[in-house]
């Protein structure tokens, strides 16, 4: 059994931590700079990113290392860092997990290449695989607890994914971004990330959603999965309320209080891992921490009840399912 396995097993319910974007964001990134720079020259503020989530009482901490690819850092032309930067960034977090009191697991965050697949695209599925074992084998070898693949949209990437994962010996987590009228970029809709384990080499020890156009409609997606199969063990990893655009800024406009209510949504649509996306701040997960603690799972939410409750749905596939009943039937499976 995996260290994320008797996580589960002991705890039931855990936290993922908030937004590393936005967090880096606040720090004084740029828009366009590689925040996967920072693990080298900003250590301290990656580190403090790290221990505000960990005070916030997050079980898991996800590196700084999304792009950490050869592909997407080939836009800064530091392709031939991937090791070091990767490295630096398990080392970053482990640091920080060992300092706070507590077991904490560390995920090796894992994004997309940026490229698109043959014959959309020049990227062979051979390529992606190299790229993906490439970046993990530096997480692995900084001692990553978890391989934490997210925010993926196409079929193919998240099997070489899933290909490069075989055989190392750590868990796998994959969660799919669904921004797009309800499905991922290249159409993949939430019971479809079910149906591809079966395709998987290494099968994830979890699945799920994170980012996307906003909490209601991860929840959604959540519902879709869990209702797929009510086994599996699905993370929530949604975005904090809705972005909304004010001048040149991007902002979201999820509460504390919301995200808090969102994450009681989550486990009682059956999630058992759950976190935040963009714009979820340390704040954001302290209260989701609470309500995490204090929140005995209640019966399954239907669609009507998150709209109630988190806010309008944005994805007209989603809208369409509220619609025409979908709630109601969400309601029957509870």
């Amino acid at each position: 059994m995996s260290k994320l396995e008797e996580f589960l097993t002991e705890k039931g319910i855990l936290l993922a931590d908030g937004a590393t974007g936005t967090t880096l964001f606040g720090m004084g990134l740029q828009s366009g700079d590689a925040p996967e720079l920072w693990n080298v020259d900003e250590p301290d503020k990656i580190r403090a990113m790290h221990e505000g989530f960990l005070d916030a009482g997050a079980d898991i901490i996800l590196t700084n290392t999304f792009g950490g690819n050869r592909h997407r850092l080939k836009l800064s032309k530091d392709e031939h860092r991937v090791r070091e930067l990767n490295r630096a960034g398990v080392d970053l977090a482990r640091e920080a997990a060992d300092a706070c009191g507590r077991d904490v697991l560390v995920a090796g965050s894992i994004g997309p290449t940026g490229e698109l697949f043959q014959p959309l695209g020049a990227l062979t599925y051979e390529e992606a695989v190299e790229a993906f074992a490439e970046q993990m084998d530096a997480l692995i070898e900084a001692g990553a607890d978890i391989l934490w693949v997210e925010t993926m949209s196409a079929s193919e990437e998240m099997k070489a994914a899933s290909e490069a994962a075989k055989g190392r010996d750590v868990p796998l987590v994959i969660t799919a971004s669904f921004d797009t009228a309800g499905r991922t970029m290249m159409g993949l809709p939430p019971k479809g990330l079910n149906d591809l384990r079966s395709e998987f080499a290494c099968t994830p020890v979890a699945i799920g959603s994170n980012c996307g156009v906003g909490a209601s409609d991860l929840l959604a997606a959540i519902l879709e999965i869990t209702a797929a199969d009510p086994e599996a063990i699905v993370v929530a990893k949604g975005n904090c309320g809705i972005p909304q655009i004010k001048g040149k800024d991007l902002i979201y406009s999820g509460t504390p209080e919301l995200m808090a209510d969102y994450a009681r949504l989550a486990i009682d649509a059956g999630a058992r891992i759950v976190g935040g996306c963009c714009g979820t701040s340390a704040a954001h997960l302290s209260a989701m921490r609470g309500a995490l603690d204090s929140h005995a799972r209640e019966d399954r939410p239907s669609l009507d009840d998150v709209v109630s409750r988190i806010g309008p749905l944005i994805s007209p596939l989603n809208k369409a399912a509220e619609a025409g009943g979908g709630a109601r039937k969400n309601r029957r499976r509870g």
